[in-house]
């Protein structure tokens, strides 16, 4: 008796000692939070709106190629550009949901891989023979693509129009910008009828806490987003920061030239407001991380981690402000301002990658290959 009294005794020392925590973010003890709430939150207020909208963006954009191809002018070249450069911005909502049908596509990748191959793009267009749904040829379609093709072709729009209208190849350069809108609105299409009409439910009901449930695999999602394609492709490289030497023609909508600050803030409200879990067509907000690190009463440096993650999202956003509109002028001008920009944006890695992950009990599944 004896012996089981002090077996009983040291077992339930060592639970106590393991509910008691640690100096580190609290959390995640017993948790019986409404993960499937977040899912259909997620899902129904936030990824299929988003891919909703943008779809109709898409649309649009094919429509303007349409009129441009047919009738190349310097008023269908302007429509032409307002139409990529809203469908642009309208991308930075989706482009962190690689899941289902897009992770399938290599949709982001298909979508905006930069930068773009120039050379690849004029190879295509002079020999009048290419198939985009390749992966060798990822780097020559996309708004990286159209950003060379309606900005990069010239140094004014009279001489990029030339290319449309007397070159020799004028009429592939007019297929060409065409079949670049009609892929990146056809591969919009599928996907978001994909998630509407057949991942959604499956996404939803997928609602444990194991490697493959829904809510691990998009939380892993959404930080290699963060990290990888928004702090890292938006800032970190073009500035330097991996290869050591600024890379100004690395920077996102290049020939554009002033677009690249517009596209990062885009991406960085888009990813503050899936944290906060706000809605696509309003300010209200449902079940996301924020309530779930809220409701775990996760807390690091005595602060909320949840507020912590909000308030770097924010200062990094003061920090963005302070940039040129142009990020290529900027990293040759002052990179000092970028790099600070990227510690700024680094610093919500580690409370996203480390702390929220370590208190929700998620484990991250992509390999780290970038040194950071």
């Amino acid at each position: 008796m004896r012996k089981l009294f002090y077996l009983i005794l040291a077992t339930s020392f060592v639970f106590v000692a393991h509910s008691c925590g640690s100096d580190g973010p609290s959390g995640p003890g017993s948790d019986d939070f409404d993960r499937q709430a977040m899912l259909e939150n997620w899902a129904d207020n936030i990824i299929i709106p988003a891919f909703a909208s943008f779809s109709e963006e898409t649309e649009q954009l094919k429509s303007a190629a349409e009129s441009f191809s047919a009738d190349p002018s310097q008023q269908t070249l302007e429509e032409f550009r307002a139409a990529w450069e809203s469908t642009y911005l309208s991308f930075q909502h989706v482009s962190m949901f690689e899941m289902g049908r897009a992770m399938e596509l290599r949709f982001r990748d298909n979508l905006n891989l930069y930068p773009t191959s120039t050379e690849e793009i004029h190879d295509n267009i002079e020999q009048e023979s290419y198939n985009l749904e390749l992966p060798s040829l990822t780097d020559s379609q996309g708004f990286p693509a159209l950003d060379y093709l309606l900005y990069g072709l010239g140094d004014n729009t009279a001489e990029i129009l030339t290319y449309y209208t007397i070159d020799s190849n004028a009429e592939a350069y007019r297929i060409y910008v065409l079949d670049l809108a009609t892929r990146i609105d056809e591969l919009t299409q599928e996907v978001s009828t994909h998630w509407a009409e057949e991942y959604r439910d499956d996404f939803v009901e997928n609602s444990g806490d194991g490697a493959n449930a829904s809510v691990d695999m998009m939380v892993n999602d959404y930080i290699f987003y963060y990290e990888k394609a928004l702090r890292a492709g938006k800032v970190g490289i073009p500035a330097g920061v991996f290869s050591g030497n600024p890379l100004s023609n690395r920077v996102e909508a290049y020939y554009r030239q002033d677009l690249s600050k517009a596209l990062l803030l885009e991406a960085l409200d888009a990813s503050q407001n899936f944290f906060n879990g706000t809605h696509i067509s309003s300010e209200e907000t449902g079940e996301s991380l924020d309530s779930y690190l809220d409701f775990l009463n996760t807390i690091k440096n005595g602060a909320d981690l949840s507020s912590l993650i909000n308030e770097q999202f924010n200062v990094a956003r003061e920090e963005i402000d302070t940039l040129n509109d142009n990020f290529a002028q900027q990293i040759e001008s002052d990179n000092s301002q970028m790099l600070a920009a990227y510690d700024e944006l680094q610093k919500n890695v580690v409370l996203l990658k480390v702390d929220m992950l370590q208190a929700l009990n998620i484990n991250v599944d992509y390999v780290d290959a970038d040194g950071d």
